[in-house]
């Protein structure tokens, strides 16, 4: 027998044993979207993804019901029962909220302990992969806003401080968020956007996806929480963000999950595909058309000439 032949036989002997011991992907791999329910019976969105590092230990991150997404170091999945911790963010407590859910169904339900020692219950199905079998056929634009009111648009969680005068809708302070009454799909919409020193806020698109909005020159520019980022998770690719109390503006393409970001004139993000829901969405039921929101509960902000384009 040749020597490259007997090198080879052995180092097969010794390959097999470990093949053999390589535990099956767990089936709760990929992406969730999750509701979580308080005792009050309020429905809250999150949003879960899970993989392999390496071969066998289960990783994975997750967004809350508020903020960015985070790390999850290690998950647990025995006997049908996934098992995980996740450390606060902007939530109070000093714990970590611990998870517990039966898979079944291809489905998840269970429950969790908030950092605060709260009890809740969640459930979760699969994102959908939102992709287009065909290429977008646009419509003309349409105004989101008349100038002088919120007609077509609701306020939810929080005071309304919003007001529409001369052109210009306005939230005075630190309120609710405003809602179109309208839902859409697949759109390009147009938003002129102007905000104070340190201004905040941020415009949801299907409610879910977070175009971040804030005072970017210096302190946070070019990165997931920063103008032009989708929050969280995508990182726009220049800084192209103005000074405050000047009018900018937000071109956004979103097809399926794919979106294009133009501040100001220029391309940040380039058909990138968004994972999931954002911290503060409305809801996690991706599969279906959402509302656009304009955010009002972190202070004053300006906007003008809204303007979508809906795709057929």
């Amino acid at each position: 027998m040749f020597p490259t032949m007997r090198a080879s036989l052995a180092l097969a002997v010794l390959v097999s044993p470990l093949a053999a011991q390589r535990p099956a992907p767990p089936p709760v791999i990929g992406q969730w979207d999750l509701t979580l329910v308080n005792s009050e019976g309020q429905h809250m969105p999150s949003w879960l993804s899970t993989w392999w590092s390496g071969d066998r230990v289960l990783v994975g991150r997750m967004v809350g019901v508020v903020g960015s997404v985070r790390p999850i170091s290690r998950l647990e999945f025995t006997n049908d029962t996934l098992k995980f911790s996740l450390p606060p963010q902007w939530e109070g407590g000093n714990g970590d909220f611990q998870f517990v859910g039966v898979y079944a169904g291809d489905s998840l339900a269970g429950t969790l302990t908030t950092a605060d020692g709260k009890p809740l219950s969640w459930s979760g199905h699969r994102a959908p992969a939102l992709r287009r079998t065909a290429a977008p056929q646009w419509g003309a634009p349409v105004k989101l806003f008349n100038g002088t009111s919120t007609a077509g648009w609701h306020v939810v969680g929080g005071e309304n401080q919003w007001k529409g005068i001369n052109g210009v809708l306005t939230n005075t302070q630190r309120g609710g968020n405003l809602v179109t009454d309208q839902t859409y799909g697949d759109f390009k919409l147009h938003v002129e956007l102007k905000y104070p020193p340190d201004g905040n806020s941020g415009v949801y698109l299907r409610g879910r996806y977070e175009a971040q909005i804030e005072d970017s020159v210096v302190s946070r520019a070019e990165n997931t929480g920063g103008l032009g980022a989708i929050y969280g998770f995508l990182i726009p690719n220049q800084n192209a963000a103005k000074g405050a109390n000047e009018w900018q503006t937000y071109d956004i393409t979103l097809v399926g999950r794919r979106v294009t970001v133009v501040l100001n004139g220029k391309t940040v993000i380039c058909e990138a595909n968004i994972p999931g829901p954002t911290g503060g969405a409305l809801d996690s039921y991706e599969e279906k058309p959402g509302p656009i929101m304009l955010q009002g509960d972190h202070g004053p902000v300006e906007f003008r000439n809204l303007t979508i384009t809906v795709a057929r």
